[in-house]
């Protein structure tokens, strides 16, 4: 049994990226696997100031957001779904701020660990699943996974969907597989 992080990135409720989301942690749960779910979207994150203040009140990042209730679960999870919709190329700045402040637990050496060791990647936005578009927030994924030496355990990318019709398609059974197979 793993502890899993399910990272999500969307301000919109019931959207793409939280049935997706869903799928997801039904697969994991199906498995046996514990999940937690912290929905970045709708949080207030601020992003990194480049202070270099980490660590210096005890928490990973000096300023108080948000961010501090994301702290224990990446100090106590095994794995992270990072899930998010498709912004200008990338993450939504609402995921890109928690991702940013990963800064303090690993280019700032953090005085506690990050325990994450595994790691998949599902985005989501209107243009097909094959466009060019999907290729930047892949790699910068791929970098993270890399950088963090987490195990990368699979991209999903959910194209060619505006607010409807996820539920039409073959993605939701794809990210509850993901999940069960985690």
């Amino acid at each position: 049994m793993k502890k899993i992080l399910v990272l999500t990135g969307s301000p919109r409720t019931n959207g793409n990226t939280d049935k997706m989301a869903d799928a997801f942690e039904k697969g994991a749960k199906a498995a046996g696997h514990e999940v937690f779910r912290f929905e970045a979207g709708k949080k207030d994150i601020g992003g990194c100031h480049g202070c270099n203040g980490c660590w210096s009140n005890n928490h990973a990042c000096c300023r108080e957001d948000d961010f501090w209730e994301l702290e224990p679960l990446l100090e106590s999870c095994d794995a992270v779904a990072i899930i998010t919709p498709l912004y200008w190329l990338g993450f939504s700045a609402q995921l890109k701020a928690p991702i940013d402040k990963l800064y303090a637990y690993g280019g700032a050496g953090g005085t506690r660990p990050l325990t994450i060791k595994e790691s998949c990647f599902m985005v989501c936005g209107e243009m097909g699943p094959e466009d060019r578009e999907y290729e930047m927030i892949k790699e910068t994924y791929r970098q993270i996974a890399e950088f963090e030496n987490w195990t990368d355990q699979g991209i999903l990318v959910a194209g060619g969907f505006g607010q409807e019709g996820i539920e039409k398609s073959d993605v939701l059974a794809k990210a509850e597989e993901m999940g069960r197979n985690f």
